[in-house]
């Protein structure tokens, strides 16, 4: 895999999860929901076989409605936009799961290979921080921080592995040969 694959993955993750946190904190969630989906379809564009992709993705959006939602209908979260349904997560907020799902076979492809107890013990740790930094912009209210961050970090525990598990299983990326010419690249304008 190539080193300019790798950098435009973790570059355009970043990119999409400011582009939905900045809306959604910002009344804008449609923006952010656009990039979202522009960059899950950028990845699954690049992908040498983008059906496996495109099951991760999906398997990653479906795991967040409901994640993100047991947490709305909880009222341990609430989000100031975005929310088509009353007591489900937001749109963008679930598009981020998707987003999430397209590092794990690209830039973030080494957490696949460690064990899971590793990938649990990663996804207890460094989810709250992302909530965290998403609360801290606004995106999402807590109705107690504490008690929200410890469930937060307890879901992602169990969570991460069974996304890195079905990544592994559903890898778009795995016979990626970035230096050749026969990968698609992004076109320039």
């Amino acid at each position: 895999m190539s080193r300019s694959l790798l950098i435009t993955n973790m570059i355009l993750f970043q990119i999409g999860w400011f582009a939905c946190v900045l809306g959604g904190a910002n009344q804008y969630p449609v923006m952010g929901a656009l990039v979202a989906a522009a960059v899950i379809g950028i990845h699954l564009w690049r992908a040498t076989s983008p059906k496996p992709e495109a099951l991760l993705v999906l398997t990653a959006l479906l795991v967040g409605v409901v994640f993100e939602s047991l947490f709305t209908l909880s009222s341990l979260s609430t989000y100031p936009s975005g929310v088509l349904i009353e007591g489900l997560a937001p749109y963008w907020m679930v598009l981020m799961w998707g987003l999430f799902a397209t590092t794990l076979n690209v830039s973030m492809r080494w957490l696949t290979a460690l064990p899971m107890l590793w990938v649990g013990l990663l996804g207890a740790i460094l989810a709250p921080l992302s909530y965290l930094g998403g609360n801290r912009l606004g995106a999402v209210e807590f109705s107690d921080t504490t008690t929200a961050l410890i469930a937060i970090a307890l879901g992602w525990a169990v969570l991460l592995p069974l996304i890195a598990f079905v990544a592994k299983r559903y890898d778009g990326y795995v016979n990626d040969q970035s230096s050749t010419s026969e990968t698609r690249s992004i076109p320039h304008v």
